[in-house]
């Protein structure tokens, strides 16, 4: 299923994934650094992932702070997620990240001036965990430069999401209705997130010139 966020003209798919990550059947391999200061990885023998987990019944704890850092191929980021005004989202991306759903898959889509996204097994657009989650963001939620969401299809209700996640790199995401479920806001690594978010990608798929990869993905609590 495939999930789409929209700004003005401009779409942007994000999707849902999950499972207990099987090994893929080749790992990207890191060589020399790109122009764009990541490490060039060779992804051509990755394969799309078929994953699948049981719906998740944890909700994170408002009184704790947990803190989600992405390894990619151009550097690390953190996430902090909003367990106070999204503990259902955060308790379901905690558990993927807790069973390894994340290590291993591709950001597919960057728009410029606008978001990346990625979480998807399949590396498509099209990939889930084979579940979905419903927590209605705050109506006053803007997605703002540094906000994290999830994705949705048009057809599904506010706040519905699966596993595939978008990073705001840009104002043009100021333009997105209140729909997409809050996950939280970067708190470090915002130079590794403008430099993903700047990377040249074919402006007919919106996909990366050069594959970025999310080596792993780890919750802690601070």
């Amino acid at each position: 299923m495939r999930r789409v966020v929209l700004a003005a003209a401009v779409a942007a798919l994000a999707g849902c994934g999950g499972s207990d990550k099987p090994a893929p059947e080749a790992t990207a391999v890191a060589t020399e650094q790109s122009a764009a200061g990541c490490q060039v990885v060779d992804t051509s023998g990755m394969k799309p992932q078929t994953k699948t987990l049981p719906k998740p019944r944890e909700t994170l704890d408002a009184a704790k702070t947990y803190v989600a850092t992405l390894e990619t191929n151009c550097g690390k980021f953190e996430i902090t997620l909003d367990a106070k005004r999204a503990p259902v989202t955060g308790g379901s991306f905690k558990y993927l990240a807790d069973h390894r759903f994340y290590d291993e898959t591709l950001i597919h889509r960057i728009v410029p001036q606008f978001v990346f996204q990625g979480g998807d097994p399949q590396g498509t657009g099209a990939g889930g965990p084979g579940y979905s989650v419903v927590e209605k963001p705050p109506s006053t939620l803007k997605y703002e430069t540094g906000v994290v969401a999830m994705a949705k299809t048009a057809q599904e209700a506010p706040g519905t999401s699966g596993s595939q996640f978008f990073v705001v790199t840009g104002d043009d995401a100021l333009t997105l209705e209140p729909d997409y479920a809050l996950l939280g806001k970067v708190t470090g690594g915002a130079g590794v997130v403008q430099r993903i978010g700047a990377i040249i990608t074919d402006p007919r798929t919106d996909r990366p010139e050069e594959p970025v990869l999310v080596k792993s993905v780890r919750v802690t609590e601070k």
